[in-house]
């Protein structure tokens, strides 16, 4: 059975603008931010992620960013622990006083 052949997700010049990115981050000359203002770029993660935006900007085929909902939803899965039902007694412990001038 012959495979279907898949969509491509990132264009190829947008690769290239990525890889252009990557360049600057390795030479140390990449900058983030509005007009370099960010500093430095630290990280491959955010060289790459520049390189997108860039390809984005020039409205090269490059998928859309991601919903930053989602993260909020796995957080809630997260606190959903059981909690036991005993309850501890613990005694009341007066409060230190801070001096704050």
């Amino acid at each position: 059975m012959a495979r279907k052949a898949k969509k491509r997700r990132y264009s190829p010049s947008s690769g290239s603008d990525v890889e252009n990115e990557m360049r600057r981050y390795k030479k140390g000359t990449a900058k983030s931010g509005p007009k370099g203002r960010g500093g430095r770029v630290k990280s491959r993660k955010q060289a790459i992620a520049i390189g997108l935006s860039k390809a984005r900007k020039k409205g090269k085929k490059v998928p859309k960013k991601a919903a930053k909902t989602s993260s909020k939803t796995s957080s809630k899965k997260r606190t959903t622990k059981k909690t036991t039902t005993k309850k501890k007694t613990t005694k009341k412990s007066s409060k230190r006083k801070s001096s704050k001038r």
